[in-house]
C-alpha cells in the first residue's frame, strides 16, 4: 500500500542510506538497488525524489565535503559528527536543487528539521563573504573556476535575500516570536464574557534559610613554617663553621703548596718580583715502593691461577716445538722492536717539524696584523672626514624638518577647535542611551534574583531529604562459620580451616627442604676454600719466578739505554728553529719602529704566556698591599688585636699565594 510521507521521513531516509554506504566496499548501483526496495512503500514522485538527492549526494562529495568539514571547524563545534550526513542533504538542496523545488518546499523541508540546526547551517552558508570568497576558490580547484561562478555561486547569491528572511523566521522561532506575515483578512473570534475568577491569595514565602559563616583562613597560612627559618639558621651556622676551618687550613697549610718570591721588599719593589717570580716545583717522594701484599677475593685467585696455568702449557707447547725443530722467533722479534723504535723517532721528529712550522706561521701573521693595523689607521681617518659631512648635511636637513612639523602643529591646533563641539553632542547623545539601558538592566537584575532565590530554597528542601535518608540505621554484621564451604561448586573447594591446616604442611616440608639445602651449601663451600688454598700456592710459586724474570730483564735494559744515549736531532727541525729566530728579530724590529704597545688582553697573538701570568698577579699583590695597610692603621687606632690581624694576613696570603709576614 502506497503511503504519504512528510518531507522530514524522505531526509531521513536518505541520511541513513548515506550512513549505510562505504564507497570501498559497496558501488553507487548496488546502493540505489537497495534503497528503491527500501521507497516502495512511497508514492512515484517522493520515490524519485529521494533517489535524485541519494544519488546527487554521492556524486558532489568533494564539493559538500569542503563546506561541511569547513562548518564544523567554524560554526558547528558543539555540532554532533553524526549528523553530519544531514547537513550534507541540506546543502546539497540549497546548491543544485534549490530551483526545481522553489522556496516554498525548500522552507517547509528546513522547518520540518531541528529549526536550531538548520539556522546555524543557512546562515553559515548563505553567508555572502563564505560564498564569493574560499567556498568559490576551493570549488574551483576540483572543477572549471568560469563554471562554478556561472553555475552554482551566483544563482546562490541571487537567492541569498530570500533565503535571509528564512534565516530570520527561524531566528523568531527560536525566541518564542510569530512572525507577521502579509496575509488576507480573517475573522476574528470574541472571547465570551464570563465572570471573573476571584485572584488567588499570594502565599507567604517561606524563609531562605541563611548559609553558616566558613571559618576564616588561619594566619599560618601566610607566614613561612619555623622548620624552613630554623634549616636557615642551621645552614648559616654551618657556613661560618666552614668558613673558620678554611682560614684555618690556608693559615696551616704546607710550605711546598706556597708561591714564594724572591726577595722580600716593601710597596714599592713589588712589581720588580712579580718579573723575578719563581714558578711552583712540586718536591719527587724518593724512595723505593715495597711489594706490599694485596688481599685477593675468590674470582681473583681463580683468574690469576687460571693465567698461570695457561701460561705453563704455552711454554711447555713451546719447548716442545723446539725439540720438534721448530724455529726460535726471539731473533725476529728483537728485529722487529728495533724497526718500531726508529719509527717512533721518525714520528717525534715529524711532530717537531710541526710545531715549529706552527709557531714559523705565528710570527707571519704578526707581522701581517702590523701591516693590517697600518692600513686600518689610514682608513680611520677618511672615515672620519666623511662622518663629519655627513653630519652636517643631517644638521642642515634637521632644521628644514622642525620648520615644516610647526606649520603642521598650527594647523592641526586650528581643527581641534571644530572637534570640541561636535564631542559635547556625541556626549549628550551617549548619556541618553546609558539611561535607558541602565532602568532595563535593573529589571533584568531583579527577576533573575528572584529566581535564584527559588533554586536555593528547592536546592535546601532536596539536602533535607537526602540526610534524613542518611541517617535511618544500616546493619551490615555478617556471621562467617570457618569449617564450612562456600558452596560455590568448584573442585578443589574447600573451608578456611582445611586450608590453614595445609598451610601448615606445606611450611614444614618446606623447612625441611631449605636445611638440605644448607648442608649441600656448607660442602660445595668447603670444597672450594681447599682449592682456593692450593691456587694461592700455585701463584706464590709462579709470581717469585717471574720477579727474578723481570730483574734481569731491567739490568738489560739499563746496560742498553747507556749505549744509546747520544741521539742526533734532525736537519729539518734544525732550519726551522734558524728561521723562527729569524722571523722573531724582523718582528722585534718593525714594533720598535711602528712603535706598538702591546695589546691587554692576553689571547693576542704576540703575548707570551709568562707575560699574560704576570699581568694577572699583580692585581693580587696590589689587593695584599692596601689590606696590609688598612690593618697596621686599625692596629695603630687599636680597633683591632695582634692576633686577628696575623690571621687576617695569613688568610690574603695563603688566598693570592704569598707567604705571610707578621706586621709591626
Amino acid at each position: 500500500m502506497v503511503k504519504m510521507a512528510g518531507p522530514e521521513k524522505h531526509i531521513e531516509i536518505v541520511v541513513q542510506q548515506l550512513n549505510k554506504f562505504n564507497p570501498e566496499n559497496e558501488s553507487i548501483e548496488h546502493l540505489l538497488d537497495e534503497s528503491a526496495k527500501v521507497l516502495q512503500t512511497l508514492n512515484v514522485t517522493d520515490g524519485a525524489f529521494v533517489l535524485e538527492t541519494l544519488a546527487g549526494c554521492i556524486e558532489y562529495k568533494p564539493l559538500l565535503d569542503i563546506v561541511v568539514n569547513a562548518f564544523f571547524v567554524r560554526d558547528g563545534k558543539h555540532c554532533l559528527f553524526s549528523e553530519r550526513n544531514l547537513y550534507v542533504v541540506i546543502c546539497y538542496l540549497a546548491t543544485f536543487q534549490l530551483e526545481e523545488l522553489g522556496l516554498q518546499q525548500f522552507s517547509r523541508i528546513v522547518k520540518s528539521l531541528d529549526i536550531a540546526k538548520m539556522h546555524k547551517f543557512l546562515r553559515f552558508f548563505f553567508n555572502v563573504l563564505n560564498l564569493s570568497t574560499w567556498i568559490k576558490d576551493e570549488w574551483s580547484q576540483i572543477y572549471d573556476s568560469l563554471y562554478v561562478k556561472e553555475n552554482w555561486i551566483d544563482p546562490l547569491l541571487g537567492w541569498q535575500p530570500k533565503i535571509e528572511q528564512l534565516i530570520k523566521q527561524l531566528a523568531d522561532k527560536l525566541a518564542n516570536r510569530v512572525t507577521t506575515v502579509k496575509t488576507s483578512t480573517v475573522t476574528k473570534p470574541k472571547e465570551f464574557d464570563l465572570t471573573t475568577p476571584k485572584p488567588r491569595a499570594i502565599p507567604i514565602p517561606e524563609p531562605i534559610p541563611l548559609q553558616e559563616k566558613h571559618q576564616p583562613v588561619p594566619q599560618s597560612t601566610y607566614k613561612p613554617p619555623k622548620e624552613k627559618q630554623h634549616l636557615q639558621e642551621i645552614k648559616y651556622r654551618n657556613r661560618r663553621r666552614a668558613e673558620e676551618l678554611l682560614l684555618e687550613a690556608n693559615v696551616s697549610q704546607f710550605r711546598c703548596a706556597t708561591i714564594k718570591p724572591e726577595n722580600k721588599a716593601p710597596r714599592g719593589y713589588i712589581s720588580g718580583i712579580m718579573k723575578n717570580k719563581t714558578k711552583f716545583q712540586a718536591q719527587k717522594i724518593q724512595g723505593k715502593i715495597d711489594n706490599v701484599p694485596i688481599k685477593l677475593n675468590a674470582a681473583a685467585i681463580l683468574r690469576e691461577g687460571a693465567l698461570y696455568q695457561r701460561k705453563m702449557e704455552q711454554e711447555l707447547s713451546r719447548l716442545e716445538s723446539l725439540l720438534r725443530g721448530a724455529h726460535d722467533p726471539s731473533e725476529f722479534l728483537e728485529w722487529q722492536k728495533q724497526m718500531r723504535e726508529k719509527d717512533l723517532e721518525q714520528q717525534l721528529a715529524e711532530i717537531e717539524c710541526r710545531r715549529l712550522q706552527g709557531k714559523l706561521s705565528h710570527e707571519e701573521a704578526v707581522l701581517a696584523r702590523h701591516n693590517v693595523i697600518q692600513e686600518n689607521k689610514k682608513k680611520a681617518e677618511l672615515k672620519r672626514e666623511e662622518t663629519a659631512e655627513l653630519m652636517r648635511q643631517y644638521a642642515e636637513k634637521r632644521l628644514e624638518e622642525e620648520k615644516e612639523m610647526r606649520e603642521l602643529v598650527e594647523q592641526v591646533v586650528e581643527g581641534h577647535k571644530n572637534v570640541k563641539q561636535a564631542r559635547m553632542k556625541l556626549q549628550k547623545y551617549k548619556r541618553q542611551i546609558v539611561q535607558e539601558v541602565s532602568e532595563e538592566s535593573r529589571e533584568l537584575l531583579r527577576r533573575a534574583l528572584e529566581e535564584k532565590e527559588e533554586k536555593l530554597r528547592k536546592r535546601y528542601e532536596l539536602i533535607q531529604q537526602i540526610r534524613a535518608i542518611e541517617s535511618l540505621p544500616f546493619f551490615r554484621n555478617k556471621f562467617v562459620d570457618l569449617t564450612q564451604t562456600a558452596g560455590y561448586g568448584f573442585s578443589g573447594e574447600m573451608s578456611i580451616m582445611e586450608l590453614r591446616e595445609r598451610l601448615a604442611l606445606l611450611k614444614e616440608a618446606q623447612k625441611k627442604a631449605e636445611e638440605e639445602k644448607r648442608d649441600q651449601i656448607i660442602h660445595e663451600k668447603q670444597a672450594k676454600e681447599q682449592l682456593l688454598l692450593d691456587k694461592l700456592e700455585q701463584i706464590s710459586l709462579f709470581r717469585a719466578a717471574l720477579g727474578r724474570a723481570a730483574a734481569l730483564k731491567q739490568e738489560e735494559k739499563k746496560i742498553k739505554s747507556q749505549l744509546t744515549e747520544g741521539s742526533v736531532k734532525n736537519e729539518r727541525v734544525l732550519d726551522l728553529q734558524k728561521k723562527i729566530t729569524e722571523k722573531t728579530m724582523e718582528r722585534k724590529k718593525q714594533a720598535e719602529i711602528l712603535k706598538i704597545t702591546p695589546q691587554k688582553d692576553g689571547a693576542g697573538p704576540g703575548r707570551s704566556w709568562e707575560s699574560y701570568e704576570n699581568s694577572l698577579q699583580e692585581p693580587h699583590w696590589k689587593e695584599l698591599e692596601e689590606s696590609r695597610e688598612q690593618q697596621f692603621k686599625m692596629l695603630q687606632n687599636g680597633l683591632m688585636s695582634r692576633e686577628t690581624a696575623q690571621k687576617m694576613t695569613a688568610y690574603q696570603a695563603a688566598r693570592i699565594g704569598a707567604t705571610s709576614c707578621i706586621l709591626r
